[in-house]
């Protein structure tokens, strides 16, 4: 198990240090002077161009980009154009929201989308899997921002039973996470049916039930634990799914998250907090997928054994 830890931890620093790259290009190619921005339109350009040469503007951009990196690895990730405080401050700050509302989203999505998948799988092409099946396709189909402003109308501005925006009790997060949930509940509904029918056609399967093994313990004992390995991954994807999102849903429901946060300093051209943010959110997204492969790992007695043996043989 410590080889499979290592080699994953091997491949999360590489792929962290090219999203770092491309963002940190994406965000230099885009239209705007950072100089320009803080001073103003109506700075001298001998102002503009000192403050280029004071925050490095002036050298390439591969300097810049190991800059960057060297001082994020100490935790410094630069300050706001706009409101000239720590970005990292400000992340950790909004951040919680969007954290709650992503995991709110990913429990009440893998208990909807595991539990109808496998009740589904149970009685294949029974009304409950026609049903069911009809219902996921609607939602996997049906855009984010799309359920958001059509909860929005029913619930808020029609029936007005649930606020439209606001974070200031629970109710509040009843429509966005809603808006998260049902979409990816719908993916993780089909592939978890999938994986299940094709599980209980497997011969251990027919093995166990020979023995005598009730219905019940074979669902849960044999066919679930080995169909829920890629159902695991799927819901990491998931995840990653619902913080970027957020995005646009804190932005709809006007939440005081990152994803709103991300969108304002857009539309300011606040390079640093743009960039800071999107590289927290891949960072905390790849620590999630590593995590979850560890799951699997354990989950998965094949991949226990592969790296049992190769470390005995060691």
């Amino acid at each position: 198990m410590l080889r499979y830890v290592l080699k994953r931890l091997f491949v999360f620093v590489p792929t962290l240090l090219c999203v770092i790259f491309i963002i940190y290009a994406v965000m230099d190619l885009t239209p705007g002077d950072p100089a320009r921005i803080i001073l103003g339109e109506r700075a001298a350009e001998e102002q503009v161009a000192l403050l280029r040469e004071e925050l490095g503007l002036n050298k390439p951009l591969f300097m810049r980009y190991l800059r960057y990196v060297s001082r994020a690895l100490k935790g410094d990730l630069g300050f706001s154009y706009s409101r000239k405080t720590p970005v990292l401050d400000d992340i950790l700050q909004k951040f919680p929201y969007t954290l709650t509302l992503a995991v709110w989203a990913a429990l009440l999505s893998s208990l909807i989308g595991v539990s109808l998948g496998v009740l589904s799988a149970l009685k294949p092409h029974s009304p409950l899997d026609t049903v069911s099946s009809l219902v996921s396709l609607f939602f996997a189909s049906l855009p984010g921002f799309v359920l958001g402003m059509l909860l929005i109308l029913v619930f808020s501005l029609r029936l007005r039973v649930l606020p439209s925006g606001g974070v200031s009790s629970w109710r509040h997060y009843v429509l966005p996470v809603a808006a998260l949930t049902f979409p990816a509940a719908a993916g993780t509904l089909r592939l978890t049916r999938a994986m299940m029918i094709e599980t209980l056609r497997r011969d251990y399967i027919r093995t166990a039930r020979a023995k005598g093994a009730g219905e019940r313990a074979v669902v849960l004992k044999h066919a679930l634990k080995n169909a829920l390995s890629p159902v695991i991954v799927d819901l990491g994807m998931h995840f990653g799914y619902l913080l970027g999102g957020a995005v646009i849903t804190e932005t709809l429901f006007a939440l005081p998250g990152l994803g709103s946060h991300i969108v304002d300093a857009l539309r300011m051209k606040d390079a640093p907090v743009v960039l800071a943010s999107v590289v927290f959110l891949s960072a905390f997204f790849s620590a999630v997928l590593l995590l979850l492969d560890l799951v699997c790992a354990f989950l998965d007695p094949r991949s226990r054994a592969r790296y049992a043996g190769r470390e005995g043989a060691r």
